[in-house]
């Protein structure tokens, strides 16, 4: 299994950040996405986001796009990575 780590280096999401992760894929509906946005809105702005989900999270890109957040998601046999992160 390759870590969250390894999936922010092959996307686009800048690797010179400070990075969190979270896993929500034990939570059903509606607790990622609200887990998520609370998380984001905690963080500072610089840092970027890996949530481990088991499903695409689908709900989420809108928030994300009103919010401004860049976004990427990789699937994977294992579990689906969502990075997100500011453009600065």
């Amino acid at each position: 299994m390759q870590s969250l780590i390894s999936v922010v280096d092959r996307i686009d999401a800048p690797t010179d950040r400070p990075q969190e992760t979270m896993d929500v894929r034990s939570l059903g509906p509606p607790e990622p996405l609200k887990d998520t946005l609370e998380t984001l809105a905690e963080l500072p702005p610089e840092t970027v986001l890996a949530q481990r989900n088991d499903r695409v999270p689908q709900f989420l890109f809108p928030k994300l796009d009103d919010r401004g957040y860049v976004y990427e998601t990789v699937e994977r046999n294992e579990d689906v990575v969502t990075v997100i992160w500011y453009e600065q």
